[in-house]
């Protein structure tokens, strides 16, 4: 299953163009869709969809009076993870099933209160699964990259948990006495990528990760494999991992019941591991590479996985065949593994009918596309599905990454330009627009009269939102400020900065007096301005 590491190892490149991973009509095509649950067999799970601070607060009482647990799901339309999530686990009767034993929540990043209450639960990313106590306290996060058959296996254990994942850390790094086997699974499959320093500091969640990973009772398999995975992946860039780490991994590797098992951590980590491992040019590299290559030829090949996760294989297979080549062409590649590439997403293209499958395989196989060097074939793809796309902003996005790596400037203006015309939902246009103005200004910075309107037209945007400078709008916002103080270094536009920066103080002026929200506003086009984040 895609996760939002995806972002990380797999749509990197939109980080350019997004700054991270709206709202047409809440239909089957959107998000999860509100519908009741029939007692005999429910058809969908029963969401509540909650927009502010009172819908929520009304969802954990509602919960806390039938003494379920509360599963709070933070997504996205456009999102690919998100996407991957309702067409390979939301629509599971086993999970729908599963969804009566719980209060499942909904809150979509581009409803009007989405970005306080990122703030309120600590949640950034698209997907965001938090699962609370029917007392309301958060039990763990759950991991939206493994295997959906798992995924619900883990949702059950962390229901009977009975502490915090917290608790349980706690105990593992004093040593792990009187942890049982339950325990040591929730630490393995607790969602560290979206813990957004609940669990743990991020600075200090490699050192944390090892130390656990060491503690785990190897009896404990499953998890000890896992925690060890996760370690190895986490070890600092030009840092190298225990040598003992080597030899579990290529006997993993050689394990197909076990690859199988660890799936998204290998499909997902695959540089990682091997940069952990490994140094260029040597035999152990050359070792590892092929059990690897071994290890992922399976998954690819596996039919019992999603059509995503085989992809994530396959896009592994290429990150490692050019793991030490400069060169990011095609001609750095095996060709049988170019073909191999051409086939599997051509066959996927052909033969997707979801929606939701379509909007989390497709941009994925377009970026590994990219990767190969097929710019090309990638343009192709992306256009074809355009007219298929619920969001089709997303996909122009990537068209416009595209045309600037192949040194396109206007393509990707147009393309960057057209993202942010038909993108849809308020925190969602934010982060196009903040993304389009950012393209002006590195692709065209002589055109004054084209960056003043982009960045005027978003400000009045921002101006129509209530909590506008709370978590993915603040952060877009910010971008937005830092990327035109960088265009006027030296005051060569100064004037354009203050004509916007008259913009600004409408904004802020219209914020309550003491407001947390009005420090930030103040200081958005100016160099204290608080630096935002992907």
């Amino acid at each position: 299953m895609l996760h939002l590491r995806l972002f990380n190892a797999g749509l990197v490149f939109l980080l350019s163009m997004l700054a991270a991973c709206s709202r047409q009509t809440e239909s089957a095509a959107q998000a999860p869709a509100q519908t009741s649950a029939s007692p005999a067999a429910p058809a969908a799970i029963a969401w509540q969809h909650a927009a502010n601070e009172s819908e929520v607060d009304a969802a954990f009482a509602r919960a806390r009076k039938d003494g379920k647990p509360l599963f709070l799901y933070w997504g996205a339309k456009w999102c690919p993870p998100c996407n991957q999530l309702s067409a390979t686990l939301f629509n599971r009767r086993d999970f729908i099933e599963r969804s009566r034993a719980f209060a499942p929540v909904y809150i979509d990043g581009d409803s009007p209160g989405a970005q306080k209450l990122g703030a309120r639960f600590k949640v950034r990313g698209y997907p965001t699964m938090v699962l609370f106590n029917p007392q309301g306290t958060e039990l763990t996060r759950l991991p939206g990259e493994v295997d959906a058959a798992q995924y619900t296996q883990v949702l059950t254990l962390s229901m009977s948990a009975q502490r915090p994942v917290s608790a349980v850390l706690a105990d593992a790094r004093a040593g792990g006495k009187g942890l049982s086997a339950n325990d040591w699974r929730l630490l393995a499959f607790y969602s560290w990528e979206t813990d957004e320093q609940q669990a743990v500091a991020k600075a200090e969640l490699p050192a944390v990760l090892a130390q656990i990973a060491a503690a785990c009772p190897t009896e404990q398999e499953q998890a000890s494999t896992r925690l060890m995975l996760k370690a190895v992946a986490a070890t600092a860039k030009g840092a190298r991992a225990d040598p003992a780490a080597n030899q579990r991994v290529l006997r993993l590797l050689g394990d197909a019941a076990q690859a199988r098992t660890q799936m998204d951590v290998l499909g997902n980590s695959a540089t990682e591991l091997v940069h952990a491992l490994s140094a260029p040019a040597t035999p152990g590299r050359g070792q590892l590479l092929t059990a690897f290559d071994g290890a992922l030829r399976g998954l690819q090949a596996d039919a019992t996985l999603s059509r995503a996760d085989r992809l994530t294989a396959l896009s592994a297979r290429v990150e490692l065949a050019r793991i030490d080549v400069p060169n990011d062409g095609p001609a750095s590649l095996p060709a049988p593994l170019l073909g191999e590439l051409r086939e599997h997403i051509a066959g996927a293209d052909r033969d997707i009918t979801d929606g939701y499958e379509r909007q989390a395989v497709i941009p994925f196989a377009a970026y590994v596309l990219q990767r190969a060097g097929l710019l090309d074939e990638s343009d192709a793809l992306l256009q074809a599905n355009l007219a298929k796309s619920h969001s089709p902003y997303y996909l122009m996005s990537e068209l416009a990454s595209n045309a600037k790596k192949r040194g396109d400037k206007e393509g990707a203006l147009r393309w960057a330009e057209q993202a942010f015309a038909s993108s849809v939902g308020p925190a969602t246009r934010l982060q196009w627009g903040a993304s389009y103005v950012g393209s002006l200004v590195e692709l065209a910075p002589q055109d004054e009269a084209r960056i003043e309107t982009a960045a005027s037209q978003l400000l009045g945007e921002a101006a129509a939102q209530p909590d506008v400078f709370y978590e993915r709008s603040a952060r877009s916002l910010q971008r937005l400020g830092q990327r035109l103080q960088t265009w006027n270094k030296g005051g060569s536009h100064a004037a354009v900065l203050r004509r916007l920066q008259a913009r600004v103080d409408t904004l802020c002026a219209a914020l309550p007096a003491g407001d947390t929200q009005r420090a930030a506003c103040e200081g958005l086009l100016k160099p204290s301005s608080t630096k935002g984040d992907a």
